[in-house]
């Protein structure tokens, strides 16, 4: 399938724009915006509680790192989008054009064999999650695709694609 016809399969469900100045304010935010984006997007799902509760705690994941690695000047921009049992998030952030490499290769990390042993030998001698281990962790317990769509600097766009209606765990 070529990139417009899987475009067009993905149904938009939410989309929202925030100053970053006003998202970087508050870490809360993450949390706030996660929850409540998992739930009104979760209401018709075979078990809206866990279906929620997993696309909470990627979201919460994925404004975590950009919380980490925005600028303050910028929209933060998030849109959810469905096609079956699949979620797609794109979620745009100010990044600095330094760290592209940095999202180049841990976004490629996630679609090679070699990011399982990373993970695993990151989580257990990180005091805390780096925003690698945070795609890898995605792409490992929540089988999700992750690409990235460079926008115009300063910003970056991940693209993630988390199937979890079909997540069994």
């Amino acid at each position: 399938m070529n990139a417009a016809a899987e475009n067009a399969a993905f149904h938009p469900l939410l989309q929202f724009e925030m100053e970053m100045e006003a998202f970087l304010s508050n870490w809360h935010h993450c949390d706030q915006l996660s929850s409540f984006v998992a739930r009104m997007i979760s209401h018709n799902r075979a078990d809206p509680a866990r279906h929620s509760n997993f696309l909470s705690s990627a979201l919460n994941e994925l404004l975590e790192m950009s919380f980490r690695s925005g600028l303050p000047d910028g929209q933060l921009g998030c849109t959810v989008y469905r096609h079956g049992p699949t979620e797609r998030v794109k979620l745009t952030f100010p990044c600095p054009s330094a760290q592209w490499q940095f999202y180049r290769e841990a976004v490629s990390r996630t679609q090679n064999g070699s990011g399982y042993a990373r993970y695993l030998d990151s989580i257990l001698t990180d005091l805390a999650p780096s925003r690698e281990v945070i795609l890898l962790d995605l792409a490992i317990n929540f089988d999700a695709e992750i690409r990235l769509e460079e926008q115009a600097a300063p910003s970056i766009t991940l693209v993630v694609d988390l199937p979890l209606e079909g997540i069994v765990n």
